[in-house]
């Protein structure tokens, strides 16, 4: 089983909501996530206009992902966050919380024109270590 240590240097500082780095020791496999966005049953965009709605789908295909490669949540070291209106970080941060807690992984967080979908809101990509 992988060791993970969240961690920031001392001179650098501490973000209650992430991780500013992640050192990872014991590690035998390693998952890459491509971006999770929200679809629905048929494989179109899910929950068009409803920025939570979307939130939680894309936090909960991370999940499935994750276990699905022997991982839990905790296992994720690093996410990447793109959203087409970066004004809905305050609504993004509760929703992370659900699913990460107070302290989640090493995070980037990007605003961005458009995703693949004009419909998407947000794409989420992750890293873990199982």
């Amino acid at each position: 089983m992988a060791n993970i240590e969240r961690y920031a240097a001392k001179s650098v500082f501490d973000p209650p909501a992430y991780s500013q780095a992640v050192k990872v020791t014991g590690a035998q496999t390693i998952l890459f996530l491509a971006g999770q966005v929200a679809y629905d049953d048929k494989g179109n965009p899910g929950h068009p206009g409803d920025f939570v709605a979307q939130a939680r789908a894309v936090f909960r295909a991370v999940k499935a992902q994750v276990e699905a490669g022997g991982g839990t949540m905790q296992s994720i070291v690093k996410v990447n966050t793109y959203l087409t209106d970066i004004r809905r970080r305050a609504e993004l941060v509760p929703v992370r919380e659900e699913f990460f807690g107070k302290k989640g992984p090493a995070s980037t967080l990007v605003g961005v024109t458009t995703l693949a979908h004009p419909d998407w809101m947000i794409e989420v990509e992750a890293i873990a270590v199982v």
